[in-house]
């Protein structure tokens, strides 16, 4: 068996071309590999104890061009980034943005009154005040601590 000496500079180079060709097939970054991973956009979820409020980012878009469904358990938020490229004769376009429809659904951690949503797009991002069903406000259960022999502290 031959000695061969180990080059780690080269190990790192062939995992780093690697992981270019995974994160190339992932997200595409030309018009023919469209078929790629959808656009999702990224969200905050805050809890309080009267509403959850749910902030999204969507940026390039017009507030007709998105759609937005909530039920008591869930918001569901779609859209359609349309393509504004134009080539030019003798340059080439490359864009890495991503253009097509996109739908995400986000559980929401507390039922909420679906009909009583109030909703503000501006500058790319989507506020939803999103009001707490009655049974979830302020809810306060009563902690049974037992009949003195176990889970109460005291020693056996």
């Amino acid at each position: 068996m031959a000695l061969v000496r180990w080059e780690p500079f080269r190990e790192i180079e062939t995992l780093q071309r690697q992981m270019n060709r995974l994160f190339d097939e992932i997200v595409p970054t030309s018009r023919t590999a469209e078929e790629g991973i959808a656009f999702i956009p990224p969200a905050e979820i805050q809890e309080t104890p009267d509403a959850i409020h749910l902030k999204v980012e969507i940026p390039g878009l017009d507030r007709n061009d998105l759609d937005v469904h909530v039920s008591p358990e869930a918001v569901s938020i779609s859209g359609d980034r349309k393509s504004e490229i134009k080539t030019e004769e003798k340059g080439i376009t490359r864009t890495e943005f991503r253009y097509g429809r996109f739908q995400r659904v986000i559980p929401l951690p507390a039922r909420v009154q679906h009909d009583q949503v109030q909703a503000e797009y501006k500058d790319g991002i989507l506020k939803l005040r999103l009001p707490k069903a009655e049974e979830h406000r302020n809810k306060v259960v009563k902690v049974n601590l037992g009949d003195g022999h176990r889970g109460n502290g005291q020693r056996q």
